[in-house]
């Protein structure tokens, strides 16, 4: 996510009527009726606010049978708000001594799960270790570079087999995006951090 992208969420943050039906959300999953009702709307335009919130990661949808319930995605919320922090303020809090333990676990975590010829033993199951392992992998990626779906596939094969459920982490964990079959290398300020995980 470049800052076009940045961009684009802020600008679906930028209307009243996507905002209020966020608010509606925030209480929890509600079905497209239900939140025409209550913000006196036609379906249509509910459809129309809930696909530009949904083009800017900030909606999930869950269909059964006819009807369509949406709820928030919180994940991208908070990642969005904190890429915008850190974009306008371009720095990391950082607190004392952080770094080093930071460092200290990084290089444990990459020695633990990644082999010496560069192939990973497994993919963690804990968040803050599979980031950590996913950042290592796009450490080799060029900024600014549009790849194809298949030259990102052989660029993780070395690393591990399963290429596909990588590519969907470094996509669902912000390091990189994916527009008409193009992936590109996000911002480090748009990447999951995992420094802030406990």
């Amino acid at each position: 996510m470049q800052l076009d992208k940045l961009v684009a969420y802020h600008k679906a943050l930028g209307d009243p009527t996507r905002l209020r039906l966020l608010m509606l959300l925030s209480e929890g999953e509600a079905s497209g009726q239900e939140l025409a009702r209550r913000l006196n709307l036609s379906q249509p335009t509910i459809t129309h606010h809930a696909a530009k919130l949904r083009q800017a990661s900030l909606l999930n949808e869950r269909r059964d049978k006819n009807t369509v319930y949406f709820s928030i995605n919180a994940y991208f919320m908070d990642s969005f708000a904190e890429a915008t922090r850190q974009f306008i303020y371009n720095r990391k809090e950082k607190v004392e001594g952080m770094e080093e333990k930071n460092e200290a676990l990084r290089d444990t975590v990459l020695r633990n799960f990644i082999e010496k010829n560069g192939r990973l033993k497994q993919i963690p199951a804990q968040l803050k270790k599979k980031l950590i392992v996913l950042e290592h992998m796009v450490s080799r990626l060029e900024p600014g570079r549009k790849y194809t779906e298949k030259e990102i596939n052989e660029y993780i094969k070395p690393y591990h087999d399963d290429y596909a459920t990588l590519r969907r982490e470094l996509i669902m964990h912000q390091f990189m995006y994916r527009e008409k079959e193009q992936y590109e290398l996000n911002p480090k300020e748009m990447w999951a951090s995992w420094e802030s995980l406990k």
